[in-house]
């Protein structure tokens, strides 16, 4: 078995209304930052999870995702995956 890191990143759908977006944008411009044109809010999670290879930790993440991490009706998710050095 070895060791991984997921970086998970859940986002709203670009078809989805986001006010927490919105919301930080309007303080955005607020503050002086005319420039800012999109926010988008989203969750990040990191998860240090055991597979027997990175197929296998690839295959469990999606499945966290699926089925808790992102709502699949109006969130989007994406995961980087890091085979972390052991300490051995």
């Amino acid at each position: 078995m070895s060791d991984f890191m997921a970086r998970v990143y859940v986002t709203p759908r670009p078809s989805v209304r986001d006010p927490e977006g919105s919301t930080i944008m309007e303080g955005l411009h607020q503050l002086g930052f005319s420039g800012v044109q999109m926010v988008r809010a989203g969750r990040y999670f990191e998860i240090m999870l055991q597979a027997g290879d990175s197929h296998q930790a690839e295959q469990t993440v999606d499945l966290m995702c699926r089925k808790l991490l992102a709502n699949p009706v109006v969130e989007q998710y994406r995961f980087d995956l890091q085979l972390e050095a052991t300490s051995e």
